[in-house]
């Protein structure tokens, strides 16, 4: 009874408080109690996600949950902005200036702009371009092609869908092609839809189905029970029914043999693969799949395990690689007027740099915590301590001339340089990061170049290129030993990066809607994620750990995903105004390298700025040292003559003395070989002598030997080279930082002569 009236007051008590339960008010007290403690000044939002205070009442739902922007007055602009139609404010100056800052571009309508000229002038897209209402430029082929490729979609108005013939296929893009072409294991339709859906299932395939060589289909009941259900009778051999294979040598299986009603087959046990005879297992490299393991995989008989590199640990639960220690890892992201950055798991989100005019590459120097960002609009790269990145005061410009769309740009932490891709010009340029020097690498066979990683500990770069040859490249950071990784399945190649601890590269295509990766070789090739969604127009991605992160125009997004297995997709940022690049920061992103580059300059002449060199293994002559030319032409750099051997025209000392070895070897062994000739003749005592001549002739050519060494040791100058490298001559080959995988040579850092001078 007493158990009884405690659970009715338990329940009476429940349905009185559950209406209190649900109000808001209680829900917002428990958040706030249960979520962490934001910074002083940040904004909590109703879900215990931290915000900036600017982004509150900013148009924009930067809390997960829009509390930000719940109960928000119209906002109102100081005198020195302008209002947009949609009540968002930009400066005053960027009205009428050419360029649409508006989200829905009011700054440049007509009416706003009466009397005023815009001062930028029109973009002219090539013959070969489509021009967007907006003014972006297009593949012409891309026209009226199903895909939205204008971030206006003006390339899909007044279009009329084809209608393929009977024996064609359409592809959901409304391309057509053969209808032979469908579901025959290669993508013939750019959205690769003529491959999807294809698997068909054999129905005579399985333990329990038995095809007839006649060619129908039985049940393996009916197979040895004397009853023709094959045409042929091939379900009743004579010899082979009710005769187990396997008693005999176990069917000749190296592992395990299984008799059927039919003959016999052989399986392998977990781990392991039947090779082409049928009979024998071989263990399974699951290693050679990438993305087996999130960093070191390790192959084991019938198995594998991973391993993580040092500053990574395995975590138990996903038994990925996590850092062990360091900063929170941040991403950092552009969008048009602004640089954000925000915690991977969401709990921070602020504004780092405000009112930029269109801000669209980034990178960042982690070690000395410098960022870079270049301006599409102003036509400028500019860098900043990150500390300090809020205030203007404190941004540098970089490059301010001769550039003209800088689209990618990345950051060499460890030689001091910054590489930038310029798709007007069609350039990949490299200036020091104060850029005082600058060179441009590359000029021919670039058509559209945008996005741009490097990896300066083993001396390479890697670049997009979405022209009519759309393509991935690669070549030393001098530009040097250029070839292409990738130029089949892909389309509209936008953002790249590299994972440096596996030493793979990944990168998105806008038109073709994925998310693919290859090592930096070119091989092994893996497509992680196709979501015409998701991935409806990707600008950029980073990788860190187990993830991959990425911006979407189309969405005004920052999403992430497991990078291993292209699950769990997840939307981190919204409502974003052109987001493009991204990067995430923390300090096991950037390994620390040492340089060790082969300097002939003397060391009374100031150091300059170098370009290392990657390693060609067909050439054996070491180069000489590369240098950015400076801005002044004043300064004349000069090269030291190299230094030529002593005693030209003369034998060297030490080949004297191995002339006269040789001379003594031969003599000892004459007289040596004549004394055995007549070892017959000889008596006693004449043999006794004949020893104790051999001991003495000994003895003098081991003294000759130290004196020798003792007279070179006191009138030799000797100089001692920390450095190995330096002790190779210029003719030998040179084999620096060889990896262990066949075919890959990691580039030694070596300079070469830069004639041409370009100023900054």
């Amino acid at each position: 009874n007493v158990t009884t009236e405690l659970t009715r007051k338990t329940a009476v008590s429940f349905i009185i408080i559950s209406p209190f339960l649900q109000h808001p008010l209680f829900s917002l007290c428990c958040l706030t109690t249960a979520s962490k403690q934001c910074r002083a000044g940040e904004f909590r939002c109703t879900n215990g996600q931290c915000v900036s205070p600017t982004y509150v009442c900013d148009g924009d739902n930067d809390c997960s949950d829009g509390s930000d922007e719940a109960s928000c007055p119209k906002p109102t602009c100081s005198a020195r902005s302008f209002q947009c139609n949609n009540s968002a404010c930009v400066l005053a100056q960027w009205r009428c200036d050419g360029d649409k800052d508006c989200a829905d571009g009011s700054d440049e309508w007509p009416q706003n702009c009466v009397g005023r000229q815009p001062e930028k002038t029109a973009v002219h897209c090539s013959v070969h371009d489509f021009q967007c209402e907006d003014g972006e430029c297009i593949h012409s082929s891309w026209r009226c092609d199903g895909g939205i490729d204008c971030q206006d979609r003006s390339d899909e108005v007044n279009c009329s869908r084809p209608t393929c013939r009977p024996d064609e296929f359409q592809c959901n893009d409304g391309a057509c092609i053969h209808g032979s072409r469908q579901c025959d294991k290669e993508p013939d339709c750019r959205d690769l839809s003529d491959e999807i859906g294809c698997h068909i299932v054999n129905v005579c395939e399985g333990p329990t189905k038995f095809k007839c060589r006649s060619g129908e289909c039985i049940s393996m009941e009916k197979v040895c029970d004397k009853q023709r259900d094959c045409m042929d009778w091939s379900d009743e051999p004579v010899k082979e029914c009710n005769n187990n294979e396997c008693l005999t040598e176990n069917g000749g299986c190296s592992h395990s043999c299984n008799d059927l009603q039919v003959g016999y087959n052989c399986s392998c046990p977990a781990g392991y693969s039947l090779q082409l005879d049928k009979k024998t297992c071989k263990d399974i490299d699951e290693c050679a799949e990438p993305d087996t393991c999130s960093q070191i995989c390790i192959n084991l008989p019938g198995s594998y395990k991973c391993d993580c590199e040092k500053g990574y640990k395995i975590n138990p639960v996903s038994k990925t690689c996590k850092a062990e220690s360091g900063t929170v890892p941040t991403l950092y992201f552009t969008i048009r007027h602004e640089v954000r950055t925000m915690t991977v798991d969401r709990n921070e989100y602020v504004r780092l740099i405000p009112q930029l005019k269109n801000v669209v590459a980034l990178d960042i120097d982690m070690p000395n915590k410098m960022i870079f960002w270049s301006d599409q609009s102003l036509k400028k790269i500019y860098s900043s301590k990150i500390d300090v990145a809020g205030n203007s005061s404190y941004h540098t410009v970089v490059i301010d001339s001769g550039i003209e769309a800088p689209e990618g740009i990345a950051v060499d932490w460890i030689h001091g340089n910054i590489y930038w891709t310029d798709s007007v010009l069609k350039t990949i340029s490299v200036a020091t990061t104060d850029g005082s020097k600058r060179k441009t690498l590359i000029t021919n066979n670039l058509d559209k170049p945008r996005a741009i990683t490097v990896d300066p500990v083993n001396n390479f770069m890697y670049w997009t290129d979405w022209g009519e040859e759309a393509k991935i490249e690669k070549s030393g950071l001098n530009g040097a030993d250029r070839v292409a990784l990738v130029t089949d399945n892909i389309v509209w190649p936008n953002g790249i990066t590299l994972d440096m601890v596996n030493q793979r590269l990944y990168w998105v295509d806008a038109k073709m809607h994925t998310l693919s990766s290859i090592d930096v070789n070119g091989g092994t090739r893996h497509s992680l994620i196709f979501s015409e969604e998701k991935l409806s127009h990707p600008l950029s991605l980073t990788v860190f750990e187990e993830k991959v992160f990425w911006t979407d125009m189309t969405n005004s997004a920052v999403f992430s995903a497991n990078r291993l297995t292209g699950k769990n997709i997840t939307q981190l940022a919204t409502d974003l105004v052109q987001p493009e690049d991204i990067v995430v920061y923390h300090n096991l992103k950037q390994p620390i390298g040492t340089e060790t580059s082969l300097d002939l300059e003397t060391p009374t002449k100031p150091a300059p700025s170098r370009l290392p060199v990657p390693t060609t293994t067909t050439t054996t002559t070491t180069r000489a040292t590369e240098k950015l030319t400076t801005t002044s032409s004043s300064q004349q750099s000069t090269e030291e003559p190299a230094a030529t051997a002593q005693g030209t025209g003369r034998v060297p000392h030490f080949q004297l003395f191995m002339a006269l070895c040789r001379i003594l070897t031969y003599t000892c062994n004459l007289f040596i070989l004549q004394s055995f000739s007549l070892l017959s003749l000889i008596s006693p005592s004449d043999l006794q002598l004949l020893f104790c001549s051999a001991v003495v002739m000994s003895l003098l050519i081991f003294g000759a030997v130290l004196l020798w060494r003792n007279w070179r040791l006191k009138n030799t100058n000797t100089i001692h080279f920390d450095n190995p490298v330096y002790q190779k001559t210029t003719e030998d080959e040179l084999h620096i930082c060889r990896n262990s995988s066949e075919g890959y040579v990691y580039p030694q850092r070596q300079m070469l002569s830069m004639e041409d001078v370009e100023v900054a």
